[in-house]
């Protein structure tokens, strides 16, 4: 029999370049240009960098990551997923919240994102955290078939 999930337990840890390997399993079943092990050791290795990783069960089980960087007083969140058999149960809403959190601890004003048109669920989840619009790049995110899409940059006054 199957253990129902509780995901009021969701556990939320800081991410360092050890948990490399990890971050790039999961960013490779959720995004077409997955990021590979050796980048996400290069980025944790910026000292301005912030990752987060989301645990949950028992067994635990990593289900979702945010990697954010943090320069003067400026935070970008530069990317963010939880696995999609975990999806819309208030894990990325957790992960936003903890970065952000994380960077006005350290000191950041506002925090950025860029999110794709067409992405309403990551777009409603970040209007209702009170993020807004503050720039659009056209046909910034290339697909795999299909024609270019706009990014939004999304910001939210710390």
């Amino acid at each position: 029999m199957t253990q129902a999930i509780d995901y009021r337990h969701v556990s939320i840890l800081w991410a360092a370049s050890e948990n490399a390997t990890q971050l790039a399993g999961l960013h490779r079943g959720l995004f077409d240009k997955p990021w590979d092990a050796a980048a996400f050791q290069d980025l944790l290795s910026h000292p301005g960098s912030t990752a987060l990783l989301a645990r949950l069960g028992s067994p635990v089980e990593m289900v979702g990551f945010i990697v954010g960087q943090l320069a003067a007083d400026q935070a970008e969140i530069l990317t963010l997923g939880v696995r999609a058999d975990r999806q819309r149960h208030g894990i990325g809403r957790r992960l936003v919240e903890a970065m952000a959190r994380a960077v006005k601890k350290a000191e950041a004003r506002r925090l950025f994102l860029e999110v794709a048109t067409g992405n309403a669920a990551a777009l409603g989840l970040y209007k209702s955290l009170g993020f807004q619009e503050v720039g659009r790049r056209n046909a910034y995110y290339q697909k795999p078939a299909g024609p270019a899409e706009d990014a939004l940059t999304l910001a939210l006054n710390l």
